[in-house]
């Protein structure tokens, strides 16, 4: 639980009190490469944070392509928000692309801390602005790059992620087809 203590103090910082009660609704989650954690149809009720493998959030367009909307390596965090948090049925689904380990936190202990503690209430507002920075950026990138400026750009901020996850999902994270991928990847 060191692991789980120090992401969560990476984010904002919790009085040791706070961080006591924190963990301790926390459970320790393995799940295998390929598991599904949410079906699309499914509510999300659960919030993750990876202790280690890989675990993503994508969607399947109308030609049946998976989107990669979000990859969660090891100490990264993510669910699937919109549907945490309105609480109805998700579009998106999320595997794990590695064997993982994930510290999950139901829907329902999230809200509960959020309610008693004023650090989880930061806690929970640095994320959210996290994940609408990231969104935005994301979504900028789409609309305004070319596929290569998209893949240098992935290369700077997270060259991790070529070594983690495969063409295919790297492909469709960055919005680009696999061959689009190899060729940029053997220039």
């Amino acid at each position: 639980m060191e692991q789980l203590k120090s992401i969560l103090n990476f984010v904002t910082k919790f009085p040791e009190a706070d961080l006591a009660q924190i963990v301790a609704v926390f459970k320790s989650k393995k799940v295998k490469q390929g598991e599904i954690l949410l079906a699309s149809g499914e509510t999300c009720k659960e919030f993750y944070i990876v202790s280690s493998g890989v675990i993503r959030t994508f969607f399947v367009d109308k030609k049946g392509n998976e989107k990669t909307r979000y990859i969660l390596p090891t100490n990264y965090m993510g669910t699937a928000l919109s549907s945490f948090v309105e609480c109805r049925p998700s579009i998106e689904m999320m595997d794990a692309l590695q064997d993982s380990v994930l510290f999950a936190i139901s829907r329902h202990d999230f809200y509960n801390l959020n309610e008693k503690l004023l650090s989880w209430k930061k806690f929970y507002q640095k994320i959210l602005e996290m994940a609408y920075s990231f969104q935005t950026r994301k979504i900028e990138s789409i609309m305004t790059l070319t596929a290569q400026q998209r893949f240098e750009q992935a290369m700077k901020e997270s060259p991790q992620l070529f070594q983690l996850v495969s063409n295919k999902v790297l492909a469709s994270y960055l919005d680009m087809t696999p061959e689009t991928l190899s060729r940029l990847k053997s220039r």
